[in-house]
């Protein structure tokens, strides 16, 4: 779960190119830019949302994930519900990977966080929590 502390997104999208291996003119074709420019982005520890749209597209990978994972551990939304009306989109959950599971589920297998630390420190509900338990058990 280290990789979702520290983000370098341009180590990611060189991973999974890596991975795919996809060539470098039909990156250069999709992106419109050149083999220095793509160099330049593997090199980036941050891209440009629409940027990072298109690599999201052509590597068929949802890298915005990442960075949701990143808030879901590392910056939990409190718990007091605010009354502040937004025109923004409302989610109406968290959406949970099995990574996040995995993590979570960890925690408590090697007694570095008991349930009700999770539910506290991460904002799961109890039921979730419980429902992970009984469906992931190792």
């Amino acid at each position: 779960m280290d990789s979702f502390k520290n983000i370098h997104i341009g180590g990611f999208i060189e991973k999974r190119v890596s991975e795919d291996r996809i060539e470098m003119s039909r990156i250069c074709n999709f992106l419109k830019c050149n083999e220095d420019e793509v160099k330049k982005m593997y090199r980036s520890e941050s891209l440009n949302s629409l940027v990072l749209l298109k690599w999201s597209k052509l590597l068929e990978y949802d890298f915005f994930r990442i960075y949701s994972h990143h808030l879901i551990l590392y910056a939990p939304a409190t718990r007091a519900k605010r009354n502040i009306r937004t025109s923004l989109p409302q989610f109406r959950k968290n959406v949970y990977t099995v990574e996040i599971i995995d993590f979570m589920l960890e925690l408590m297998r090697t007694g570095k966080k008991t349930a009700v630390e999770i539910q506290n420190d991460y904002h799961i509900p109890k039921t979730t929590l419980y429902k992970w338990i009984g469906k992931y058990k190792k």
